[in-house]
């Protein structure tokens, strides 16, 4: 649990793949948002999403950046704790009728096992999540400045 609780005191936020995509684009306010938690060390990215980056990337440039993206934030690996966090939502959600395809469940399930906010554009989304803390880019920049 101290774990959790340094790394809430230390405001890290992951970002979520949309975000992403948006801040190698170029993509406002996404683009800012991203820069600003590279520069106060904040940014944390999933295995999911790195996944996720991956798979789309198109180019050797595109993985090139990507890796580097790695290399200046965190990585947020997929453990037994998130993995069991991410089945208790996937059941909740099925009960109600409103699944989420399971790479968003297991991002899910990382932030809450973690006690990190998601940055997402996707927040209706992820909205349906019983306690996952939300974050959109304006919030990070407005929060900050």
């Amino acid at each position: 649990m101290a774990s959790r609780e340094g790394a809430r005191r230390r405001g890290r936020v992951v970002v979520d793949t949309d975000i992403l995509i948006d801040y190698f684009a170029g993509v406002s306010p996404s683009a800012e948002t991203v820069e600003r938690l590279l520069r106060e060390d904040r940014l944390t990215i999933t295995t999911l999403t790195l996944f996720e980056l991956a798979c789309g990337a198109q180019t050797e440039r595109q993985l090139r950046d990507i890796e580097r993206l790695v290399q200046a934030g965190r990585l947020l690996e997929l453990d037994a704790a998130a993995a069991l966090q991410a089945g208790a939502v996937y059941r909740q959600l099925k009960a109600r009728g409103e699944p989420l395809p399971a790479p968003d469940l297991l991002i899910a399930g990382c932030c809450l096992a973690a006690d990190l906010p998601l940055l997402t554009r996707n927040v209706g989304h992820f909205r349906r999540i019983p306690g996952l803390v939300l974050l959109e880019p304006a919030q990070i920049l407005r929060d900050r400045a």
